[in-house]
């Protein structure tokens, strides 16, 4: 339990972690495995206690509204990203004039992505643009090749690919800055000091209590949560910020949590601000919140190379549904949108707001049956992945190694 660990971790007051990830029997999270045994997906307020997070509400939304003068992102209105860290307390340093940097990344494991790994490079994009603020991404290659049965060569060209797609959501190279573990570490001796100074911070018994490491594992995953913190530390990137210690915030998924209660632990005793996060909730497979999303399974998730045929397959085929068994009790009954997966893929990607509420209350009703709530979602999708297929096509090499060279990029100088 979450109090059992933090005692024994021998000073490293950490938020709130639990090493399995999970409280009970129902939902097990952590950076390597989701599980939940509801139709309905994580029970996201229990997650929130468990870690001690603190829940994105109206007055944090207003917040974000009244700061930028933007409305705020379908993702915080619809409560995708749910959870915070700390962003009150940046925001007071935003208003005061004070410069801050986002850090997000992304674990290559697949050279095709799905939609789910679009979520936080969307709603990052947002954040860069409506705070104007310089982003840096990680591509944790190495984490893959320790994890994953992968050749190391195979997941530096994974790391590369990736970078295709996470910058055909419309990133700047002005204000951007892209990097692999495995190729970028060697190129930078600060960001790796930084490393190693979070290592001498962390003891073996921390780390296997966080993170839940056995004495079987490779000493690789013991060092690598070291790496996936250093980016939250502007001075790992001197190139960009100098010897600037600059705020940063993260958005991210709800597993990658543990990373960064470790990293904001560590933080104040190095000197350095504690990074404020974003949390968002789980992208669901086609086939349910209960199932698994694989790379290995294409049928689990709509993929960026999906063609619009295969689009239309799949969501007929495999997107779970809310409905009723026949379309008499269907239209008597309704349908549930809290399981169904057309319904929830809607939330995320279709805009417009009265819209997706007027689809929730004709499914509800029974008026919208399943193959029309399909069609709907069809329609969304295969427009969103033609487009994002058209841009990604312009992104050549060279424009990669661009995003990826060392060089400065635009920021707000402190007031």
């Amino acid at each position: 339990m979450a109090n059992d660990v933090t005692n024994n971790l021998n000073n490293l007051n950490l938020e709130k972690c639990d090493s399995a990830g999970k409280e009970d029997d129902e939902d097990i999270v952590n950076p390597w495995n989701v599980v939940s045994k509801s139709e309905t997906g994580v029970d996201y307020d229990k997650l929130i206690r468990r870690f001690g997070s603190s829940k994105i509400d109206d007055e944090l939304i207003a917040r974000f509204e009244k700061i930028t003068g933007r409305p705020a992102h379908h993702f915080l209105r619809r409560g995708i990203f749910f959870s915070h860290r700390d962003m009150h307390q940046l925001l007071n340093l935003y208003e005061a004039g004070k410069p801050f940097y986002l850090y997000t990344g992304r674990g290559p494991s697949s050279k095709a992505m799905h939609l789910g790994h679009l979520v936080p490079f969307i709603f990052t994009k947002w954040l860069q643009d409506v705070f104007n603020v310089p982003l840096v991404i990680q591509l944790t290659d190495d984490e893959k090749f320790l994890w994953k049965d992968l050749k190391l060569e195979e997941a530096i060209s994974l790391a590369f690919e990736n970078a295709k797609d996470i910058i055909a959501c419309g990133f700047d190279e002005k204000n951007t800055f892209i990097f692999s573990d495995l190729t970028f570490v060697g190129q930078c001796p600060e960001f790796y000091q930084n490393v190693v100074r979070i290592e001498k911070s962390v003891t073996f018994n921390q780390v296997k209590g966080i993170f839940g490491f056995g004495d079987s594992d490779v000493i690789g995953k013991i060092s690598f949560p070291a790496f996936q913190a250093a980016p939250a530390f502007s001075t790992s990137f001197p190139f960009i910020f100098g010897k600037s210690k600059l705020p940063c915030l993260i958005p991210c998924a709800i597993d990658q949590d543990p990373y960064f209660r470790m990293t904001r632990d560590v933080a104040p005793r190095l000197g350095y601000n504690k990074p404020a996060l974003l949390h968002s909730v789980f992208f669901p497979a086609l086939q349910g919140a209960q199932t698994k999303m694989s790379a290995s399974d294409s049928n689990t998730s709509i993929f960026l190379t999906d063609t619009p045929k295969m689009i239309k397959n799949k969501v007929n085929k495999h997107a779970f549904s809310g409905g009723q068994a026949t379309v008499e009790e269907h239209r008597e009954k309704g349908g549930n949108c809290d399981i169904d997966i057309s319904y929830q893929y809607l939330r995320f990607f279709l805009d417009d707001d009265e819209k997706l509420k007027k689809i929730r209350e004709d499914y509800t009703s029974g008026a919208m049956l399943t193959g029309e709530l399909k069609k709907e979602l069809i329609d969304v999708l295969q427009t969103l992945v033609a487009e994002h297929q058209a841009r990604r096509a312009q992104i050549t090499d060279e424009v990669v190694h661009r995003f990826m060279a060392l060089h400065p990029l635009v920021t707000k100088s402190a007031t």
